[in-house]
C-alpha cells in the first residue's frame, strides 16, 4: 500500500462515518405477506445496529425455485400494496430501504424484475428494471420476466453519498455498473438471487469485488440465503475490501461508508478519469 493511501486511511479513521449501510439476507418464499414480515424484522435489526440504508435481495416480494405462475400472480404495480408497505416501514424507521419486487408489466404473461428504493418519508425515489435476464446455467428467466428498457440510471442520496441500482445477473456485464457510476453513483446496491451451483459462489465473490474495484465504488450486494441461493451477501469498498459479509445464515451485516475513503482511493487509483472508452448501447 502506498504511503499516500496509508496517510489518507489514517485520516479517514479519525473522521465520522458518512453513512451506515446494511445488507439483509433471507430466503424469500411465494407469500408476499410472509416476506414482508421478514423484511420488517431484519430492517429493525439493521437499524438497531446503526444502518441508515438497508438493502434486501432480489425477489424479496415473492420467490419460488422455478419462477412461474405463483410469482406472476404476486405481481403488482409500483403503487401497489407491497411497495406502499415498504414505504410505510421506511418512514417508520427513518431509513432508505432497497428491495427487489415483482412489478406488473405490459405483457401480462410476464412481469418486471424490479428494484425499488424508498426514502425516509416513504416515497419511491428510484427504481430499476432488470436488463440482463438469467438465461444461463440451465435457467430461462425470460420465460416469465420482461426485461426493462434501457433508461438513464436513477439515483438517490443518503449521508452525502449517491446510490445506484442494479440486479444479480447484471454483475456479469461490467457496462451496467459503469453506466450507473457514470451517472454519479458512489455506491451500487445490487440485490440478487444468485442460484447455487458449481463455482457459483466463487463467481459471486469475484464479480462483486471486480465491479467495486474497476469503478472505485462501494458495492452493497444482498443475496438470498440458501438453500436455493448462494448467500454470501457482502459490502465491498473501492479497494476491493470486504467490509461486511454474511455466510449462509439469515441476518444483516452493516458497514460504514465514507466520502473520504472514496476520495482517497480515487487519488491513488484514478481509473475512472484515465479510461479511454465509454459505454454505448447495443
Amino acid at each position: 500500500m502506498s504511503s499516500d493511501l496509508q496517510a489518507d486511511g489514517a485520516a479517514d479513521a479519525l473522521q465520522p462515518a458518512a453513512v451506515a449501510v446494511a445488507v439483509a439476507q433471507f430466503a424469500a418464499v411465494a407469500d408476499p405477506d410472509a416476506n414482508l414480515a421478514e423484511i420488517d424484522r431484519l430492517a429493525r435489526r439493521a437499524v438497531e445496529r446503526g444502518a441508515r440504508v438497508v438493502v434486501f435481495p432480489e425477489y424479496s416480494m415473492s420467490f419460488t425455485p422455478e419462477p412461474g405462475q405463483e410469482m406472476l400472480d404476486a405481481a403488482e404495480p409500483l403503487d401497489g400494496e407491497f411497495v406502499r408497505a415498504l414505504g410505510d416501514l421506511a418512514a417508520e424507521l427513518g431509513v432508505h430501504l432497497v428491495a427487489g419486487v415483482i412489478e406488473q408489466a405490459a405483457d401480462r404473461g410476464r412481469f418486471h424484475n424490479t428494484v425499488v428504493a424508498l426514502d425516509p418519508s416513504g416515497a419511491l425515489v428510484a427504481r430499476y428494471r432488470k436488463l440482463h435476464l438469467y438465461d444461463a446455467f440451465g435457467q430461462r428467466e425470460s420465460d416469465v420476466v420482461q426485461p426493462g428498457a434501457i433508461e438513464p440510471p436513477e439515483l438517490f442520496e443518503a449521508g452525502g453519498l449517491r446510490f445506484g441500482l442494479q440486479t444479480c445477473y447484471d454483475a456479469r456485464f461490467p457496462e451496467v455498473t459503469r453506466r450507473v457510476v457514470d451517472a454519479g453513483a458512489d455506491v451500487v446496491c445490487m440485490p440478487a438471487e444468485w442460484v447455487r451451483g458449481p463455482l457459483k459462489e466463487a463467481h459471486w465473490r469475484t464479480l462483486t469485488t471486480a465491479r467495486a474495484l474497476e469503478n472505485t465504488v462501494y458495492v452493497a450486494a444482498a443475496d438470498q440465503a440458501p438453500p436455493v441461493s448462494a448467500g454470501n451477501s457482502m459490502i465491498v469498498d473501492p479497494m476491493g475490501v470486504e467490509l461486511a459479509t454474511i455466510g449462509e445464515e439469515t441476518d444483516v451485516a452493516v458497514a460504514w461508508l465514507s466520502r473520504e475513503r472514496l476520495d482517497a482511493v480515487r487519488r491513488v487509483n484514478p481509473a475512472l478519469s484515465l479510461r479511454r472508452f465509454v459505454v454505448v448501447e447495443r
